[in-house]
């Protein structure tokens, strides 16, 4: 190993991948921000847990299942690398060590955004054992056959048969996967008492949202530029990261001055995330034109989307399903139209759209099917939603055993007790924290 040097490509990957982990963190503040504050700890822990699971489930099997070629098309073999071996056992390999970390917070990332969608209500434990589950057959699937050489590939069969899908840093196998996933699992949960009607099921922090968006925006340059091969298509990735959530921020903020009359820090922070879900597929394929055009698009057609839940009856809590799941398949489809090689408005014809097309509607399917099957097992047996009196006191309280603000003694007059199992409780309660 003495002879091998580090390269750029190597070091530029290694910050990438830092940055892309530093993604999920954000997404913490972000949701955890739109909790109510009782609730805010067990978002966050779920947000956390999923860089524990998905990263042990990544050096054990899914990086083999994402990489490793089989006959068959839609997985690799989780049994060829486990536990990442061949690399500990070959010196030379080692350096390769490097792409499976930045693979890992890609699948890290995924099964992160889906906790919003089932917030104040999610069984830890049921959430524990389903994204176990969820990135093995959901997240590692998909990537397999979108960036492994397996279906949605050049060489797979659906990629042969209506052409190769452009899918540069996870539209399909991000952000569409998450989206339905988020949209069954709230079916499949069902909705938080007083949906729709209590009007405490709002926003207890929105600085924690806009720190989340922040950190989000941050970290989303490695996330769509890690995989840069040239000057060129970096500086392209880089100013496309930019202009489409900027685009996208206006877009949300109008849509919200035209219908609501006043533009919110919230919506601002929802219409970044949006634009920057729209452009990670297309990131590297259309202009900076076209990245405006898509951010605009992702804003207002997720602005209008998260208020399908009232109409529709799902409780998406966070609006997993209006930001990832519709600027998803916008980002996606739009690179039919815009990408400025094979795209529709630049004389390429309607191939490139009808590819984009049918991977779109090929990852609904695969992840909506494998999302229930999951989520009705683990429903059905240990539990994926606490009990009702559970939901009403706070979930940060019954399942984790303490709380994300101490009230008393700060001049509120509150009357909060720590939970008995938490060392807290054993403390002498002082006479200016009592009512």
């Amino acid at each position: 190993m003495d002879d091998v040097v580090l390269s750029t490509t190597d070091v530029w990957t290694m910050v990438c991948a830092a940055l892309v982990l530093l993604m999920t963190p954000g997404v913490a503040f972000f949701y955890g921000g739109m909790t109510r504050a009782k609730s805010v700890l067990n978002m966050m822990m779920m947000v956390f847990s999923s860089i524990a699971v998905a990263g042990v489930v990544w050096v054990l099997w899914g990086s083999s299942m994402s990489d490793m070629t089989t006959s068959l098309q839609v997985t690799g073999n989780p049994f060829a690398d486990l536990g990442l071996t061949s690399y500990t056992g070959d010196p030379e390999a080692l350096p390769g060590l490097i792409g499976v970390g930045f693979g890992a917070t890609f699948a890290i990332i995924t099964v992160a955004l889906i906790a919003g969608a089932i917030a104040d209500r999610a069984k830890f434990s049921g959430w524990l054992v389903f994204i176990t589950l969820w990135v093995t057959f959901s997240y590692c699937t998909l990537d397999y056959m979108v960036w492994g050489g397996g279906l949605l590939s050049a060489d797979g069969f659906i990629g042969q048969t209506f052409g190769e899908a452009i899918d540069y840093a996870g539209g399909t196998v991000v952000h569409i996967n998450a989206g339905i996933a988020a949209l069954v699992l709230a079916l499949i949960i069902g909705k938080r008492k007083g949906f729709g009607k209590d009007p405490a099921q709002r926003p207890h922090n929105i600085p924690f949202v806009m720190l989340g968006a922040a950190i989000l925006w941050f970290g989303w340059f490695g996330f769509n530029g890690g995989a840069a091969t040239d000057p060129g298509e970096a500086g392209l990735i880089w100013v496309n990261t930019l202009a489409a959530p900027a685009a996208a921020f206006l877009g949300w903020i109008i849509t919200e001055w035209i219908r609501d009359g006043k533009p919110t820090s919230l919506g601002g922070a929802s219409g970044i995330v949006a634009g920057l879900v729209g452009i990670t597929p297309a990131c590297a394929s259309v202009s900076p034109i076209g990245a405006i055009v898509i951010g605009i698009l992702c804003g207002v057609g997720s602005a209008l989307a998260v208020g399908l839940k009232f109409k529709f009856g799902y409780d998406d809590s966070l609006d997993v399903v209006g930001v990832h799941l519709v600027s998803g398949l916008i980002g996606t489809v739009l690179i039919g139209f815009l990408a400025t090689e094979g795209g529709l408005f630049y004389g390429g014809g309607v191939g490139q759209l009808v590819a984009q097309v049918v991977a779109a509607i090929f990852a609904i399917v695969w992840a909506g099917v494998i999302t229930f099957v999951l989520g009705i097992l683990v429903h059905k047996t240990i539990g994926l939603r606490v009990k009702e009196d559970d939901e009403v006191t706070g979930i940060d309280l019954t399942e984790h055993a303490e709380t994300g603000y101490e009230f008393g003694g700060l001049g509120t007059g509150g009357t909060f007790r720590p939970h008995p199992s938490s060392p807290a409780a054993h403390r002498p309660i002082p006479e200016s924290e009592t009512v």
